[in-house]
């Protein structure tokens, strides 16, 4: 039997700029402006296996997790970012379990002497796969860089360093995959990449955030020397079907 609608089956209307979309990041892009990009339905959403694994539900009811189960086949993994811990109910398997720190704020202007920025498109692809898979910034697919403008630096002709867009809630824009290759560390890459993409994001009206995990100090501080500021501790969980 389908069920019946209600409260906990409705989204609390908020404007676009309204700081609360972010407490539920993925849910809230996939209900505005990436939502024609949400595979799933009322109670459980999911973006393509192929740009990122993120999803989420309406609620935490045992019908929201079914509907999340359905969402997922095989071995793929998917991850949720929340406001609080979840308790997986039985049905799956938790991967990851970490605590992130959502950031946000306008990064300060660092300009480069010794490197040109470049817009990243699908040609890039296999670089921007490498180098990620290199730097371990976080989940980054095959689809990953049609989520939004991606920004590099090469040298040598190798791309070695890279910033983007991924979850956009409303007027929100996540900036993501921020990541150097080892060898070209501490030459400021980052900052510009970050601040670049950022005035990108200005330019168009909305307001840059990002997530970090909070064991990452390092860039956390970053962040906040660029001006960001966290907003709040989220939850990060990764699970897969069970079996």
């Amino acid at each position: 039997m389908r069920p019946s609608s209600s409260a906990s089956t409705r989204i609390r209307p908020v404007s676009d700029s309204n700081e609360a979309l972010l407490d539920r990041p993925i849910w809230s892009a996939l209900t505005t402006s990436q939502k024609h990009l949400a595979e799933g339905g009322p109670r459980a959403r999911r973006y393509p296996v192929d740009m990122t694994p993120f999803a989420d539900m309406v609620d935490m009811s045992p019908a929201s997790f079914a509907a999340l189960h359905d969402l997922l086949s095989g071995s793929q993994v998917a991850a949720l970012f929340t406001p609080e811990p979840v308790e997986m109910p039985a049905g799956f398997k938790v991967v990851l379990a970490e605590t992130g720190e959502q950031m946000i704020g306008s990064p300060a202007d660092s300009p480069l002497r010794d490197a040109e920025i470049v817009t990243l498109g699908a040609g890039d692809v296999p670089a921007m796969m490498a180098l990620t898979e290199l730097t371990k910034p976080g989940p980054f697919a095959l689809r990953t860089h049609e989520l939004g403008t991606f920004l590099g630096i090469r040298a040598g002709g190798e791309l070695v360093a890279m910033t983007g867009e991924r979850m956009k809630p409303g007027k929100f824009v996540e900036m993501t995959a921020v990541c150097v290759h080892p060898e070209y560390r501490g030459r400021g890459y980052a900052q510009a990449l970050l601040a670049a993409v950022a005035r990108r994001i200005e330019a168009r009206g909305e307001i840059p955030f990002l997530h970090v995990f909070s064991n990452n100090t390092s860039a956390i501080a970053l962040y906040q020397r660029q001006g960001m500021r966290i907003r709040r501790r989220l939850y990060v969980t990764a699970f897969m079907k069970e079996g």
